[in-house]
């Protein structure tokens, strides 16, 4: 399939007027054709009247209808072939393996939601009947069920090209929820966006959906984003970037005379416990485990370990050693991009210079123009605890060690951490007690807590949590992983005392659709 370097606008391809995006090879620096010209005020604008035409009559497709429109969408993707991983290695740097797996969970997560929307749990009706005979007042006929936002803008990530982009879960999770999406493409990956928006594009065709239910734009900087989200038709955002670039959303989307949800995923340390009899017995084994899951991906993911925590001692101490040497050996990866690999630069040396930092170990330098050099360093709690720089994440291969004099220490760094993706505890059983009093901390601080695993790595499932506490999400009631992120783009409406004739469907007596509902509160299959 040939690139066009257009923006897709419902059905049509436009070429943009703005300023030019142009992807670049991180491995090697080269530019890579076509050039891609941005969006204006006119391509947001033409987005957002096409998605508010087509809103209601998408948020009322039968619910087969939206989810083999979800399938559809998965087999045009894999219909791709080659050419898309091929693109997607030119734009990342990634290998072909991971973007493999990466293109599988993207499918796999739009036929999940496909098997959710079928099974109508997210609508969650319920039926209080009409209570005329009721002292002292009567009640009167109330039904309840959740219908979609509307309109809902998201924003392509730079480290998941496929499975936080396009058709990634944010743009799976709202098209699930009946929203039309309009996607802004991340411009480190702008053909991998392309193709996969021509996929979107095809199956919308195909299910003879409304061509407003999907549009793609690009725009360097951040004109044609803060437009998108300023739009008085829009009514909920998807993004998974920087803490800046989150808030700066926020700030846009609360200054509207009508303020919208944003989902922000911005910045997560995911600390790691290492507690006493763990270290102690297994010391050398977690030290391995430590490095290899902080050097994964170069560390570009937004679950790598970047603070371990730990009760100084001779046990500590040799896990260090370990760690250091293992973490030296670790070769250099390509980045993403050239600014996330500046900004990598800029962070690390942030720690290598400061007073209470020490470094431990890095890794081997790279021989290519982005090249990620594993940072490990280690500083005291009593340092950590004053200094809130310490807790910036540093995106990429690089980790920073708390040494901590006793449990109430540790106990108090926990305290002290800004709200995280994940906290890992690594135990033993005669840890128990230690975990049991950190664990309603941590509850409070993660929207994941692990035992004896590592952060990097998030199941697509019905019980995963991607989310937490700010500057984790920007709302910590939400998940943008699992099937619960559905949630994010639908609310209730209740209908009193309407006729069977202008009820929904599914509140109506016949219950003709057989959806479970819950019958004056009880649940009712």
């Amino acid at each position: 399939m040939q690139l066009k370097g257009q923006l897709l606008i419902g059905q049509n391809g436009v070429n943009g007027k703005g300023a030019a995006i142009q992807a670049i090879d991180p491995s090697t620096g080269e530019r890579l054709e076509p050039v891609y010209l941005g969006g204006g005020a006119a391509e947001v604008e033409q987005a957002c009247a096409l998605a508010e035409t087509a809103c209601v009559a998408y948020g009322e497709t039968p619910l087969e209808l939206r989810a083999a429109f979800l399938e559809t969408i998965a087999s045009e993707i894999e219909a791709l072939g080659d050419a898309l991983i091929v693109r997607a290695m030119q734009e990342s740097g990634l290998p072909r393996a991971r973007l493999e797996g990466e293109r599988g969970r993207t499918c796999g997560q739009l036929r999940l939601f496909a098997s959710v929307v079928r099974a109508g749990e997210w609508q969650d009706l319920r039926i209080d009947p009409a209570q005329p005979e009721r002292q002292p007042l009567p009640r009167a006929d109330l039904r309840q069920r959740h219908i979609s936002l509307g309109p809902v803008v998201v924003f392509g990530a730079s480290n998941f090209p496929l499975a936080f982009s396009v058709a990634g879960g944010d743009t799976a999770s709202a098209l699930a929820a009946g929203c039309p999406v309009i996607v802004k493409a991340h411009s480190a990956h702008p053909g991998t966006s392309e193709l996969v928006g021509l996929a979107v594009q095809a199956a919308v065709a195909k299910c003879a959906l409304p061509e407003g239910v999907f549009s793609l734009l690009f725009g360097s900087g951040r004109e044609v984003g803060q437009a998108l989200v300023a739009d008085s038709r829009v009514q909920a955002v998807g993004f998974t970037g920087s803490r800046s670039g989150g808030t700066a959303l926020m700030a846009t989307a609360q200054a509207r005379p009508q303020p919208i949800p944003v989902y922000a995923e911005m910045s997560s340390i995911n600390p790691v416990f290492l507690l006493p009899q763990a270290l102690q017995s297994r010391g050398t084994e977690l030290a391995q485990g430590f490095v290899a899951s902080l050097a994964m991906g170069a560390g570009q993911f937004c679950t790598s370990p970047g603070l371990v925590i730990a009760q100084a001692g001779a046990a500590l101490n040799t896990f260090l050693d370990v760690v250091a040497e293992a973490a030296q050996a670790a070769p250099a990866q390509t980045m993403l991009t050239p600014g996330i690999h500046g900004a990598f630069n800029d962070g690390v040396g942030v720690l290598a210079q400061h007073n209470s930092v020490r470094t431990l170990a890095r890794g081997q330098a790279g021989a290519g123009p982005y090249q990620c050099q594993a940072g490990v360093f280690v500083a005291k709690a009593a340092d950590f605890l004053a200094d809130e720089a310490l807790q910036a994440e540093v995106f990429g291969s690089c980790s920073l060690v708390i040494e901590c004099a006793d449990e109430a220490e540790i106990r108090q760094v926990a305290a002290h951490l800004e709200g995280q993706l994940t906290a890992t505890l690594q135990m033993d059983a005669d840890d128990t007690a230690q975990a049991q009093a950190l664990l309603p901390i941590l509850e409070r601080r993660a929207g994941r807590v692990l035992v004896n695993g590592w952060p990097t790595g998030v199941e697509v499932c019905h019980a995963m949590v991607h989310g937490g506490p700010f500057p984790a999400t920007a709302d910590a009631r939400s998940t943008s992983v699992g099937s619960a992120a559905i949630h994010r783009f639908l609310r209730p409406v209740c209908y009193q005392n309407l006729s069977q004739a202008l009820l929904p469907a599914a509140l109506r007596d016949d219950n003709l659709e057989g959806r479970s509902r819950l019958l004056d509160g009880k649940r009712v299959l």
